[in-house]
């Protein structure tokens, strides 16, 4: 694959405009690796001809399936730990507390192949079992991402035991889990049917999700631009409930709009809660 500069600012822009990722102005490798199987395979020799592709009026699929490659897919379970002890320790007794018998509604935004959806199901089965009958209403988690082939691979509620081992306890495998096939684990079908897998970009619209307790967007924001983020920040206050709560990842930080969203210590941990 060539890139020459020219190519690799009009795939940068591409990229941005797209979905909102940020390229810095050095990570031609990174594009490379990712995009040379699938260049090869289409018999495209640069990243202006990749472009030109994607952009002319038959190019959907092919946009869908760079985009797809672009898009970091790094996750696992239970990520950082505290978010899921603060929900069952703090954040789901104060809830219940203020509204008895409420129905509660999270959104796990940019959830890629199922993980945190799932951890976010299995802490709240955890919850109920120390805690019976206080979630009388029940629990809703929406989950979305902008890849269609991540959020296909979610629904099926399967994996490896690669991806198993990454964060899963071997309690919760046992709890959580059946063996499908050798190598395979399927979820149990009461921690799956609480999760919706929906596509959403993140710069589109979020009205069509409706109003949350809580938004899960973690480790997805250091990818876009400033003004990019500042957008997305703002809209997630408007599908928040009053009240309700956002978790960034362990290395964002919510910087500005103070008349937003208040810091809340946890202890290990910063969430924000929505004024």
């Amino acid at each position: 694959m060539t890139s020459s500069s020219p190519d690799y600012e009009l795939f940068r822009a591409f990229l941005e405009k797209t979905c909102g990722i940020v390229l810095g102005a050095n990570k031609q490798y990174l594009v490379s690796s990712r995009l040379s199987r699938l260049m090869e395979q289409e018999g495209i020799k640069s990243l202006g001809e990749l472009v030109q592709r994607i952009q002319g009026f038959a190019g959907g699929a092919l946009r869908e399936r760079v985009v797809d490659a672009m898009t970091t897919n790094e996750t696992l379970w239970f990520r950082d730990t505290y978010p899921f002890e603060v929900l069952k320790s703090r954040i789901l007794p104060e809830m219940l507390k203020a509204n008895p018998g409420q129905r509660l509604r999270i959104w796990s935004a940019a959830c890629s192949s199922g993980q945190e959806p799932y951890s976010l199901s299995m802490a709240i089965d955890e919850f109920e079992r120390s805690n019976l009958g206080q979630l009388r209403g029940g629990a809703q988690i929406v989950a979305t991402d902008l890849s269609g082939s991540m959020l296909a691979q979610a629904r099926t509620g399967e994996y490896d035991n690669l991806a198993m081992g990454r964060g899963l306890s071997p309690e919760r495998q046992q709890r959580y889990f059946e063996p499908k096939t050798p190598g395979r684990w399927a979820l149990k079908p009461a921690i799956r049917s609480r999760v919706e897998f929906r596509a959403l970009n993140l710069l589109d619209s979020y009205s069509l999700l409706g109003k949350f307790d809580m938004i899960f967007c973690r480790n997805v924001l250091i990818y876009f631009s400033v003004e990019a983020k500042r957008d997305i920040l703002l809209r997630m206050h408007a599908a928040l409930k009053p009240g309700g709560y956002l978790f960034l990842g362990a290395s964002e930080a919510l910087n500005g709009l103070p008349e937003h969203y208040q810091m809340v210590q946890c202890n290990p941990g910063i969430i924000y809660q929505a004024k």
